[in-house]
Order: C-alpha cells, then sequence, then structure tokens
C-alpha cells in the first residue's frame, strides 16, 4: 500500500448478477469504503469478502496474474471495456480514478461470441478457437537456435512485437458495436507474418483464423472502438495487414489448390 495521499472513498457498486448463459440475470447494488490505493479487483475481493461474511453469493470474477499480462481480468466499468483508464487492464486500474460518492456500473462483457458462465465471467473460448486454426509456427524440434541466426529488419521486429502485445482479453469484441474480433485476429496473424519463421503458414494461417474468427464475430465497420478499448493499444493497421493479406491468400492458396 501506498503511503502517500491515499484517502478512503465510499462508493456505490451495481454489479450484474447472472446465474448462467441461460438467466435473465439482474443488477444488485452494493456500499463499499475502499482506499484509493486499492487495486479495482481489490475492491471487488473486499466486497466479496463482506458477502462472505453475510451468508451471501459472492461475485464471481475472473483474474490470474493482476499485472495487465494474462487478460483473464476484463470486465465492463462505467460501459468502457476496462474502465475509464486508457491503455490499462482491469486488474492495473486503481481506485483513485473514482470518487466519493461515485456510482460504479460493473458489467460482463458483452458479446454474442461471449456468453456468461456467471455474474461477470464470460466464456472466452471462440478466441482460442481462432488460434487453434492456425496461431502457430512450424518448427524442427530439439535444442533451440541461437537468437541471432536468423536475421530480422529492425521495422519487421518492432512491429511484430506491438502485435505481440496483445493479451487476448476480448476488450476489443465487447467495445466494437458489431462484436468484431478484427484486432485481435489482426494482432496474433500479424506477429507470425511479419517474422521469417512464420512465413511457411502464412497464408493458410491468414485464410483459416480469419474464417473461424467468422463464425463466432461480427465484421469490421472500421469503428475504431476496438483500438480505444485496447489495454495495449494494438494498431488499427494490422486490421488493414490481416485483410490484404487474406486477399492474397485467398489467391494463393486457390492456386496452389490447382483451383486457378
Amino acid at each position: 500500500m501506498s503511503t502517500g495521499n491515499a484517502e478512503i472513498i465510499n462508493v456505490t457498486i451495481k454489479v450484474w448478477r447472472q446465474n448462467g448463459p441461460s438467466d435473465d440475470g439482474h443488477f444488485e447494488t452494493y456500499e463499499q469504503a475502499i482506499t484509493t490505493d486499492a487495486s479495482f479487483l481489490e475492491m471487488l475481493d473486499l466486497l466479496n469478502d463482506s458477502l462472505n461474511e453475510k451468508g451471501s453469493e459472492p461475485i464471481a470474477f475472473e483474474s490470474d496474474c493482476r499485472e495487465g499480462i494474462c487478460g483473464t481480468c476484463g470486465v465492463m466499468i462505467n460501459g468502457r471495456a476496462h474502465g475509464p483508464q486508457k491503455a490499462t487492464a482491469t486488474c492495473q486500474l486503481h481506485m483513485r480514478e473514482f470518487k466519493d460518492g461515485d456510482e460504479i456500473v460493473v458489467e460482463p462483457f458483452r458479446a454474442a461470441g461471449f456468453p456468461v458462465i456467471r455474474d461477470l465471467a464470460v466464456d472466452r473460448s471462440p478466441l482460442d478457437r481462432i488460434i487453434e486454426a492456425g496461431g502457430y509456427i512450424s518448427v524442427n524440434t530439439g535444442a533451440a537456435s541461437d537468437a541471432n541466426l536468423t536475421p530480422v529488419p529492425k521495422d519487421a521486429a518492432d512491429q511484430a512485437f506491438d502485435a505481440a502485445a496483445c493479451i487476448g482479453c476480448g476488450a476489443c469484441v465487447a467495445a466494437c458495436p458489431n462484436s468484431a474480433a478484427q484486432l485481435f485476429t489482426s494482432a496474433k496473424i500479424g506477429h507470425l507474418a511479419l517474422l521469417p519463421q512464420g512465413q511457411a503458414e502464412r497464408w493458410s494461417r491468414t485464410e483459416e483464423m480469419v474464417e473461424v474468427m467468422e463464425q463466432f464475430f461480427g465484421s469490421c465497420t472500421n469503428h475504431g472502438e476496438c483500438h480505444e478499448a485496447c489495454p495495449k493499444e494494438i494498431s488499427l493497421d494490422f486490421i488493414a495487414f490481416m485483410n490484404r493479406d487474406y486477399v492474397k491468400a485467398k489467391i494463393k492458396n486457390r492456386a496452389l489448390s490447382g483451383q486457378n
């Protein structure tokens, strides 16, 4: 805990409660006193402690690393994926972003591809299905090669690192009015397609990942909400890169299969 200017604030928490995907769900309201040095998830932990003490059902929510790395913790806070602070995952958000007397509305990510499991926890396995379709490279087994064995241009390496920063949280889907997953998919395609190691499956990967994505999620209409909600600020340029590669993949893969 900080020894700086922390203070205790009282906030009203409106939390979405839902027993499962077939349940209608409803909001429940709680009052919580919390230090401004606490993280948002610590506030939910304390709220659950008080619910347990009263014999009530605690709020189900997801978390793991609590360092903004794993992408597990996403929720909608006052209608915004991950809350009011830009480039910040829910677990990195602190209560100093709120004022005494504030009402905070907490909901699960809203998307047809993310059915609610319970309360704030949603099923984001469709993102796993996209990765399974092609988010990998083929390499020979054995000892790892030297890191500098394959030269990579710095610009390509920098862009690949930017794409690989995606933590797979699904905020892009939740923020999009179409529930599109183009930003997530393009980041996963882009960070492999930009490196020499990803070239062998580049065209099959692009076609297969995009087509699995379209089974679960909506279409991109360039609103740009995904970039604004992304805690890693993945660029919209990767969507353009993916779309270009998808058109090329369609032509190349048809030619490889003898359809042209």
